[in-house]
């Protein structure tokens, strides 16, 4: 069956066509909100709640492809995900002014595997987190990032470079664990 096919039985009303529509596509909708909020539980309940939203509003969607139909998910997903962070009101802003001390070697991040580098931005203050993946992954930029979070484009350029900063920090630790381990 088609994503198309399987699009027009989730219209019709087919359980099982949600079902296998939501086994088709939760792992890596989980993945995406994992990125976002920090405990897979809570990461797992967003998921469930951008489903429900998905499969609520179905009938407005119109299938175009598999990539517009994941897209559309994908900004379900994420909507959900700020939408609990903002309830929490869990973001931790940095003074502009501080970011600006920070020194980022840019290539500290391209000698990592995508695993590696999923499991140190899950370990980021929540703040620093959502304005990376958002700029780094999901390619919006500091006005785009400002209006979805109500904060300033200064807020979120500080963010981000806090984040890198920490990352890279991170990442250095984690090489001189691992230098550590070796020469044992």
């Amino acid at each position: 069956m088609t994503t198309e096919q399987l699009i027009r039985e989730i219209k019709a009303g087919s359980v099982a066509a949600q079902q296998c529509f939501f086994r088709l596509y939760s792992a890596r909708l989980l993945i995406l909100c994992r990125r976002y909020v920090k405990s897979r539980e809570d990461a797992e309940e967003r998921m469930l709640d951008g489903f429900f939203k998905f499969f609520k509003t179905i009938d407005s969607f119109e299938f175009i492809s598999d990539a517009a139909l994941f897209a559309w998910l994908k900004q379900i997903m994420i909507h959900e995900c700020l939408c609990q962070l903002r309830k929490k009101n869990s973001f931790q802003m940095v003074s502009e002014s501080e970011a600006m001390d920070i020194t980022i070697e840019e290539d500290a991040l391209n000698n990592l595997s995508a695993a590696a580098l999923f499991s140190l931005i899950v370990q980021l203050p929540v703040g620093y987190r959502t304005v990376f993946n958002l700029y780094a992954v999901e390619g919006l930029t500091h006005k785009e990032i400002a209006g979805a979070l109500g904060i300033s484009e200064g807020s979120s350029k500080s963010q981000l470079w806090k984040a890198r900063a920490l990352l890279q920090k991170m990442i250095h630790a984690n090489e001189n664990d691992h230098a550590k381990q070796q020469s044992k």
